[in-house]
């Protein structure tokens, strides 16, 4: 980059209004000149600061977000122990063939 500041677009177009919006009867161009190159540094100078507030301001709430989430403990998921997943199965199915033969002890009784 150059030791010269860029000036955006916008910037330029905006410094060129102001003055001649103003401009006093009996000024020169070349005053008039000198104030619209005052004047876009001006604006590109605050551009740039404002960047920079917005910048930093962006990482103190990105490490805001990111110490509440060390802050708050994980929530996992509450498992039963391996012993009653694997326990469970049997359970039901020996259940389900006693009913069976209830069902059919009471159906088949005369």
């Amino acid at each position: 980059m150059s030791k010269q500041q860029k000036i955006s677009i916008e910037s330029k177009s905006q410094g060129d209004d102001m003055p001649t919006a103003m401009q006093k009867p009996g000024q020169k161009k070349a005053q008039a000149k000198l104030i619209t190159v005052g004047i876009e540094k001006g604006i590109a100078e605050y551009k740039k600061q404002h960047k920079a507030k917005m910048r930093e301001q962006d990482k103190l709430r990105k490490k805001k977000v990111k110490a509440q989430l060390r802050a708050t403990p994980e929530c996992e998921p509450v498992s039963a122990p391996a012993s009653h997943r694997i326990g469970l199965p049997w359970i039901l199915l020996l259940g389900s063939w006693l009913a069976f033969a209830v069902y059919l002890w009471l159906d088949l009784r005369p």
